[in-house]
């Protein structure tokens, strides 16, 4: 597998991670401690979580087929984009497990 499949799919990540952090936030104030001007930021954090998420979901999906996950797997990595911080632990995990196999790929391509 390519490193950028990786790449793209860490940074997905932890951009997905960032803006559901910052709506979450948006939400509270909104709802529960009613802030004036949350309607705006979290309209404005929601329309662009929602946007990149659809990337996440395309990345999260490319290096899961590539990596022949099992489908309760790869259910998983997609659904940790929609739970506020678990975007950040199922990265650090799927990292870990994918390290080496992209750096096996780009030593066997070395060589060649």
């Amino acid at each position: 597998m390519k490193r950028s499949v990786l790449t793209r799919y860490r940074t997905m990540a932890y951009v997905t991670g960032v803006l559901l952090i910052l709506l979450t936030i948006g939400v509270i104030a909104k709802y529960l401690l009613d802030v004036s001007g949350a309607a705006g930021f979290t309209s404005v954090v929601g329309i662009a979580h929602g946007w990149l998420y659809v990337l996440y979901l395309v990345f999260a999906f490319d290096m899961g087929s590539k990596a022949k996950w099992p489908f309760g797997k790869l259910a998983w990595v997609l659904l940790a984009g929609t739970i506020p911080t678990a975007a950040f632990f199922v990265e650090r995990k799927v990292s870990r497990e994918l390290e080496p196999l992209v750096s096996g790929s780009e030593t066997e391509t070395a060589r060649a």
